[in-house]
């Protein structure tokens, strides 16, 4: 791949068709897209782990997890918790940081224009700083400090954790594919966001890391959770690893444009499920709709001439792409086959996959439709949407269904859902708008700064005091996106009602790419004093 994307220091993104801009602007924003975006990044430095660096925004926050690994002998401070608790999950981890790193890829312009790049850049290195660490040998992985269970006993803030800090690992005797690959893609894609910003050696320092991440997953080839198992009540593998093998593949060809890595992914995308698997969700489980659309970018480049393929490489992209339009049109309703081949929907049409933290679905969807959109845009075609309406299960014949602009729409409607064009009229973008969830489920957030009051606040101490309380949380969770409401629209904000009120960083991550398009897409400017806090990364106020 002779393009290791340097489109974000572009200034803007070019909308190729006026249809596309039309379709879109047919629903048209009441949304300050460039304000949810810099609340999106501020979100990511309320979950720092570790010492915070001295123009730390969110000023509620103290320093914590500082002897993560001393038990172990290495050096795990850093990284981020990844929801409303203080354990550090590494594949959620990594997944967040794949995703914001693509977002930038795809959209940096509309993040740099806004004064959020450097924001943006301080958020992934955040992670991949920590996954350096992490990865102490080129078959040793530390996935997860904390423990799950001991940590939800207690409600205290970070700074104040007297739960397990054990941290677990997986290696050559103990492998975890999932984990290693996903920690290889996000470095990967880190990589490619370092190299565009002119960071030349940080990015051949990720590389080398994920190349050999890489390798570990592939040749010691084991399901992470049977090495981890205290990671089963929270973050087990459902679809396995060979989805997560094949994402790194493509994302190492993209980073480094070796053939050798594309050959990979090919060759593989049969048995290990990219061409067969036909899904209605992504997430940090299941990776397949991501890898599909990742693929599908590789025809663009074809056309572009940045990459050669030979008929039988694109007959194997084509294939891919087919089961990424299986996704986008399970989204959008455009399946044959009825509810068995569609996402399912609110009855104000947001996409409804399950109870507990819809929104990571929702959030993870906008993104892909919005890339699949920029697909279908520099191709010139038409969304195609077919199913499973045989009998015998042979696929039915795809037809068009859409356009890229019609797709985009549709990428909008969910993003403008989660910002408050709903029934419950909340955003669900913490911060955002004038009513939001106040009472998220989140022990820092709900608890005193410790900025302000460090008096120690004891394990159980925590649910009497604070947990219990019948009142906002102190701190405004600025730039979460939450679980979200139930498959009738409705949203209970109580912070004991935790599918719904609790935020993690991957729902967030791919709304900063989505905000960034949409920005630019409605010829929205930022704000004046954000851009000029951006800019000057002036400490903000206590949140």
């Amino acid at each position: 791949m002779s393009d290791v994307s340097v489109r974000f220091v572009v200034a803007a993104v070019a909308v190729a068709a006026i249809s596309l801009a039309a379709a879109v602007s047919a629903a048209s924003a009441a949304h300050d897209y460039g304000d949810a975006l810099h609340k999106s990044l501020l979100y990511f430095e309320a979950q720092r782990s570790g010492r915070l660096p001295y123009n730390q925004r969110v000023r509620w926050r103290g320093h914590s997890g500082l002897t993560d690994g001393l038990e172990q002998g290495v050096d795990l401070v850093g990284g981020y918790y990844d929801a409303g608790d203080h354990v550090k999950f590494g594949l959620p981890m990594a997944f967040t940081v794949t995703l914001l790193s693509w977002g930038i890829l795809e959209y940096g312009g509309g993040v740099a224009d806004a004064g959020e790049l450097a924001h943006a850049l301080q958020a992934i290195k955040w992670g991949t700083d920590y996954f350096l660490k992490a990865h102490t040998a080129p078959t040793e992985l530390w996935a997860q400090v904390g423990d799950g269970d001991s940590d939800h006993y207690c409600w205290q803030r970070p700074e104040d954790m007297t739960t397990s800090r054990r941290a677990y690992k997986v290696d050559a005797d103990h492998p975890g594919s999932e984990v290693a690959a996903e920690t290889a893609t996000a470095m990967a894609a880190a990589s490619a966001v370092f190299r565009a910003a002119g960071d030349a050696h940080y990015a051949h320092l990720l590389l080398h890391h994920a190349q050999q991440l890489f390798e570990f997953a592939d040749t010691y080839r084991g399901r992470y959770d049977d090495s981890v198992d205290v990671v089963k009540s929270y973050y087990p593998s459902s679809s396995g690893y060979q989805d997560e093998l094949l994402w790194a593949a493509l994302w190492l060809h993209r980073a480094t444009g070796r053939r050798d890595y594309l050959r990979y992914a090919l060759d593989n995308a049969e048995a290990f499920g990219g061409t067969g698997w036909a899904v209605s969700e992504f997430s940090w489980d299941i990776k397949y709709a991501g890898l599909q659309v990742l693929a599908s970018q590789l025809l663009v480049e074809a056309k572009e001439q940045r990459l050669r393929l030979s008929a039988e490489e694109v007959a194997v992209v084509e294939q891919l792409r087919s089961k990424a339009e299986y996704y986008v049109c399970s989204c959008m309703n455009r399946n044959h086959g009825g509810a068995k081949h569609n996402a399912g929907r609110t009855p104000a049409g947001l996409l409804f996959i399950r109870p507990w933290n819809n929104l990571q679905y929702v959030s993870g969807a906008a993104f892909l439709l919005t890339v699949y959109s920029d697909v279908l845009s520099s191709l010139g075609q038409p969304l195609r949407c077919g199913g499973s309406g045989d009998d015998d299960g042979e696929p039915a014949a795809r037809s068009a269904a859409g356009d890229a602009g019609e797709v985009l729409a549709f990428a909008k409607s969910q993003a403008d859902y989660i910002l408050g064009t709903n029934p419950m009229r909340t955003s669900y973008l913490v911060g955002y708008g004038a009513a939001y969830p106040r009472q998220v489920h989140h022990r820092a957030a709900s608890s005193a700064s410790y900025s302000h009051d460090r008096d120690f606040i004891g394990c159980l101490q925590g649910f009497d005091s604070w947990y219990s309380a019948r009142r906002e949380n102190p701190h405004d969770l600025v730039g979460a996106v939450v679980g979200g409401p139930n498959g009738e629209d409705v949203f209970n904000d109580h912070r004991g009602a935790y599918m719904q009120t609790e935020a993690c960083t991957y729902n967030t991550a791919p709304m900063v790419g989505v905000f960034s398009k949409l920005m630019q897409l409605e010829g929205q400017s930022p704000r004046p004093e954000v851009a000029a806090a951006a800019a000057t990364e002036a400490p903000a106020e206590d949140l």
